[in-house]
C-alpha cells in the first residue's frame, strides 16, 4: 500500500478495472478488521512475523523461481532489506501496537495519510516529483483532517480525559504512513524488477528481520495457542490481504497504471470503517466521520482528477 502519490493519468479504468480495485480496497479496508481480531490474542511483533512470512511462503509458490528471482534477491539483497524494514516490518508493527488500543476504522483512516507523507518526501528526495499548488492543498487538506482525528487522543494526556485513546496508539498508525511515504520513494530503485520479485523480496526481507525481534520480545514459544478466530484472522491477513492482494494489485497495475492504481488509498478506510461497524460494534463518531472527509478531500485534490477535468468541461 506504499504506491508513489496519486497524479494526473490518462483514463484508461474500464468496469472490470473498477470491480478490481473496488475488491482490492475491500481487502485492504478488512486487513485492518483481521488485525484488530488477532492482535488481542497474538503480540504485535509476532503478528507481524506471521503475517510476512506466510506471505513471502505463498508468494515464494506463486512466482516458483520465475522473472529471475533467486538471481535478483542474491544480487539486491540489501536493498530488500531496506524495503522491507520502512514498507513492512516498521509499519506492520506501528499499525497492530496502534490496534491494540484504537479501532479499525480509525487506524485505517489515519493510515490513509500515506500518500500525503509520499508528496512531502518526494519533494524533499526527488528532482521529478516536486510540490504543485494542487499537492500542497491536498496536504493541507489531508493534515487538517489528521489533527481533527487526533485531537480528542493528543489533549488526553494532559486533560486526564476517559475514554480517549493514548497519543501514542493514535501517532502509531501515522508513524507507519511516514515509513510508507519513504518506502514509496526509496521503491523506485525497482522499478526494472519485475513486481511479484519486489514483492516476494520485501516480504522475505521482513521475515528475517522480525523473526529475532519475535523471538526476543514476545517469546512466542511461551505463548497459548489463539482461539480459532484469531487463528483465522492471521491466515486471511497474511494469505487474503498481503499476499493474494499484492498478486490482484499487480494485476490491475498491468491494466491501469500505477496511478489509478493508486486510488485503491480513497477505499481503503470506508472498508475498514464499515467491517469495524459490522463485525466489531465500533461507532463512527463526529470527528472521525469530519476528519475522513477532510482526509479524503485532501486525497482527491492530490490525485488532480477533479482539478483536471474543470477546464474540460468548461
Amino acid at each position: 500500500m506504499t504506491d508513489s502519490a496519486p497524479r494526473v493519468a490518462n483514463q484508461n479504468m474500464n468496469a472490470t478495472t473498477w470491480a478490481l480495485l473496488g475488491f482490492l480496497g475491500l481487502i485492504w479496508g478488512c486487513s485492518f478488521f483481521f488485525a484488530r481480531v488477532a492482535v488481542g490474542h497474538v503480540p504485535p511483533a509476532t503478528l507481524v512475523l506471521l503475517r510476512v512470512s506466510l506471505a513471502a511462503v505463498a508468494l515464494h509458490l506463486y512466482v516458483a523461481g520465475r522473472f529471475g528471482l533467486y538471481r535478483t534477491l542474491a544480487q539486491r539483497w540489501r536493498e530488500f532489506l531496506v524495503l522491507g524494514l520502512v514498507n513492512n516490518a516498521v509499519p506492520h508493527t506501528l499499525i497492530f501496537l496502534g490496534q491494540t488500543q484504537i479501532g479499525a476504522g480509525l487506524a485505517a483512516i489515519l493510515n490513509a495519510t500515506t500518500p500525503i507523507f509520499t508528496v512531502l518526501i518526494a519533494n524533499r528526495l526527488t528532482e521529478d516529483e516536486k510540490m504543485t499548488p494542487a499537492r500542497v492543498g491536498g496536504c493541507l487538506l489531508g493534515l487538517l483532517g489528521t489533527a481533527v482525528l487526533i485531537g480528542p487522543g493528543a489533549l488526553a494526556p494532559f486533560t486526564g480525559e476517559t475514554g480517549a485513546p493514548p497519543l501514542w496508539a493514535v501517532m502509531a498508525p501515522i508513524g507507519a504512513a511516514a515509513c510508507y511515504g519513504f518506502a514509496a520513494t526509496y521503491g523506485k530503485r525497482f522499478k526494472t524488477v519485475a513486481p511479484p520479485v519486489t514483492a516476494a523480496g520485501q516480504l522475505t526481507a521482513s521475515t528475517l528481520l522480525m523473526l529475532p525481534v519475535s523471538l526476543a520480545v514476545d517469546r512466542p514459544w511461551h505463548l497459548p495457542v489463539p482461539p480459532m478466530n484469531a487463528i483465522l484472522a492471521v491466515l486471511a491477513l497474511a494469505l487474503v490481504s498481503t499476499a493474494f492482494a499484492y498478486i490482484l494489485f499487480f494485476r490491475i497495475m498491468a491494466k491501469a497504471g500505477a496511478t489509478n492504481t493508486s486510488l485503491v488509498t480513497l477505499l481503503v478506510p470506508p472498508s475498514a470503517i464499515l467491517a469495524g461497524m459490522l463485525f466489531l460494534g465500533e461507532e463512527m463518531s463526529i470527528n472521525v466521520a469530519l476528519g475522513m472527509l477532510l482526509i479524503l478531500s485532501g486525497l482527491l485534490v492530490l490525485d488532480g482528477r477533479l482539478l483536471a477535468s474543470r477546464p474540460a468541461r468548461s
